[in-house]
C-alpha cells in the first residue's frame, strides 16, 4: 500500500503495489497546494496524515489533514498552530498511537490527541523552518533549514502526556530504559559541535509550583531488594568545594532542579558518594560511589510528604554485552563497595580528628583566658600529639592545593582515590593484582583506624575526667559526617 502526494494538490492511494491508483484527494484541499509529506500510520493501515504547504500561493495558514478510512474522508487538524507556521511535515510516534509531531516554518508542535489540539515543542530550538522529523527509538530528530540538525532526547514524558497531569501537584514520569555507561569527567565544549545527551538515566518530574525556600524534594533510588542506592535532594549542602582541576572538568550532577513545570535530572548510575573531607584536594573529582550493576531499580519522588514511584530498568552497554558476565560485574561491584566503605571510614576518621582538634583549640583558648589550670592544657596538647600521626597517615596534612601531591607523598586517602578510579574505569572482573593492592590498602587503613579507636576509647575519656575535676565542659567525638 502506497500513498502519493503531488505538488499540484492531489493525493492518490494504491493497495496493489501500484497496479491501480485511486484519487483520494480531500474535497476541501485547494487547487495547486503542495502535499509536502504523507505519513502512513505505523499503527493502523487505514490512517494517514498529510502536511500541505501553500505559502507559494501567499497562504500562510497551517494545513494538516488526517484520514482513518483509506482516504474516503479527511479531517483538518490544525487547532493550536498559529497563522504563519505553515506546515512542512507531520509524523506519528511509532510507539504511541495518536501522538503526532509537526514541523512548521517557524517551530515544532506536538499533539497528544491525534491532532485535535497542538502545543509548541520549541524549548531551546532556534526559530527555523522544520522541513522533516524522524522518531528514532526514544528520540525526536528534526532537520531544519539553516540551523542544523537537532535532537530531543527521550520522548518518555510526551508519550505519557495527559490532561490529568496538569491538575496534579506533582507527577513522576515512568523513566525510559537506561544504558549503563561510563561518562567522561572532562568534556571540551569549545568546538562547534553538538552536545551529547545528558549523562545518565534521565528522570522527569512535573511540579505544579516551585517549592518554597528550604522546602526539600527528594529522589530515592533503591535496588530490587529495597536497599538504598542513592538519595538526591534539591537543597544544596553547604561545603567547601575544590576548584576544577582541569579546564574542561565538569562537576557531577547531584542537585535536583525544582522549578515549576517540567524538570529533568540525569542520574549517573552511581551509589551515594562516601563522606567527604572538606578542604581535601584530589586529582579531579573527590571519590564517588561505584556504578550500579544492570537490573531493575525503584525510583521514588517525595514532594511535601507525598510520594510517587516508578521502576527504572538499567541495561548493560551493548558494546560489552558479550564480553562481560553477570558474575564479572558482581565481583567488580563487590570490590568497589568494599573500597567505598573504606574511603568512607577513612574520611570520617579525618573529620572526627579535625573536629576534635578544633574543640581542643577552643578549650586551650578558653582555659588560658579564664583559668590557670595548665594540667588540662597539657593533657589536651598530649591528646593532639597522639592524634596527629594517625591523621598524617590517613591524609597528607601538608597539602594545601591540588598541586601539592607533586611535592608531598600521597597518603592513604589519595592512594584509595586513585585505586577507586582504577577499578571503576573499565568493566571487568578485578585482577589478582588489584585484589592484592586492596588487601594492602585495607590492612594499613585498619591499623590506623584501630589506633584512632583506641584514642577515643582511652585518651578522650581520660581528658574528660580531668576536665570534669576542673569544672571544664567535656569533649565528644561526632560521627565524622562533616568537618
Amino acid at each position: 500500500m502506497l500513498w502519493a502526494g503531488t505538488d499540484d494538490g492531489l493525493i492518490h492511494l494504491t493497495r496493489d503495489d501500484g497496479k491501480k491508483w485511486e484519487n483520494v484527494t480531500p474535497k476541501d484541499l485547494p487547487e495547486w497546494s503542495m502535499v509536502s509529506i504523507i505519513e502512513a500510520s505505523p499503527h493502523d493501515a487505514g490512517t494517514a496524515y498529510a502536511a500541505v504547504d501553500r505559502h507559494k500561493l501567499d497562504d500562510f495558514n497551517p494545513f494538516i489533514c488526517k484520514t482513518h478510512d483509506f482516504g474516503k474522508t479527511w479531517t483538518r487538524i490544525t487547532s493550536g498552530i498559529p497563522v504563519g507556521a505553515y506546515v512542512h511535515s507531520v509524523r506519528e510516534d511509532p510507539k504511541v498511537k495518536g501522538l503526532l509531531y509537526a514541523g512548521t516554518e517557524t517551530s515544532v508542535y506536538f499533539s497528544a490527541d491525534d491532532g485535535a489540539h497542538w502545543q509548541s515543542l520549541q524549548l531551546n530550538l532556534p526559530t527555523a523552518p522544520i522541513h522533516d522529523l524522524a522518531v528514532k527509538e526514544s528520540d525526536l530528530a528534526v532537520a531544519t533549514h539553516g540551523r542544523a540538525f537537532w535532537i530531543l532526547d527521550d520522548l518518555s514524558p510526551l508519550r505519557q502526556a495527559s490532561s490529568a497531569i496538569a491538575n496534579e501537584d506533582f507527577h513522576f514520569y515512568q523513566p525510559a530504559t537506561a544504558t549503563r555507561l561510563h561518562f567522561p569527567d572532562n568534556v571540551e565544549r569549545r568546538r562547534p559541535v553538538g552536545d551529547n545527551p545528558p549523562k545518565g538515566a534521565i528522570l522527569y518530574y512535573y511540579l505544579k509550583s516551585k517549592p518554597a525556600d528550604k522546602e526539600e524534594i527528594t529522589i530515592e533510588i533503591s535496588d530490587a531488594q529495597g536497599k538504598g542506592v542513592r538519595l538526591l535532594s534539591n537543597l544544596k549542602e553547604t561545603k567547601q568545594e575544590q576548584p576544577p582541576e582541569w579546564p574542561d572538568q565538569e562537576k557531577p550532577a547531584d542537585l535536583l532542579p525544582s522549578d515549576a513545570g517540567m524538570n529533568r535530572f540525569a542520574w549517573d548510575f552511581r551509589f551515594d558518594p562516601p563522606v567527604q573531607i572538606h578542604g581535601a584536594f584530589y586529582a579531579g573529582d573527590p571519590p564517588r560511589g561505584p556504578l550500579v550493576v544492570p537490573g531493575t531499580y525503584q525510583v521514588k519522588l517525595t514532594v511535601k510528604g507525598k510520594t510517587q514511584s516508578a521502576p527504572l530498568n538499567v541495561v548493560i552497554d551493548p558494546r560489552i554485552k558479550n564480553q562481560m558476565t553477570n558474575a564479572d560485574l558482581q565481583s567488580q561491584i563487590e570490590l568497589a563497595r568494599k573500597v567505598q566503605q573504606d574511603i568512607d571510614a577513612l574520611h570520617r576518621a579525618v573529620n572526627q580528628i579535625r573536629g576534635l582538634r578544633a574543640n581542643l583549640l577552643t578549650l586551650e583558648k578558653w582555659t588560658a583566658s579564664g583559668s590557670p589550670n595548665n594540667e588540662v592544657i597539657a593533657a589536651a596538647k598530649g591528646l593532639d600529639e597522639k592524634m596527629s600521626p594517625v591523621e598524617a597517615s590517613l591524609i597528607q596534612v601538608k597539602m594545601k592545593n591540588s598541586q601539592g601531591n607533586l611535592r608531598y607523598h600521597n597518603m592513604l586517602n589519595e592512594q584509595y582515590a586513585t585505586f577507586n578510579d582504577l577499578i571503576q574505569g573499565i568493566d571487568q572482573s578485578p585482577t589478582a593484582q588489584e585484589l592484592l593492592v586492596y588487601e594492602d590498602l585495607h590492612e594499613r587503613l585498619t591499623v590506623q583506624l584501630a589506633k584512632w579507636q583506641q584514642i577515643q576509647a582511652t585518651d578522650v575519656p581520660a581528658l574528660n575526667d580531668l576536665m570534669r575535676k576542673n569544672g571544664v565542659p567535656t569533649l565528644s567525638v561526632d560521627s565524622g559526617q562533616s568537618a
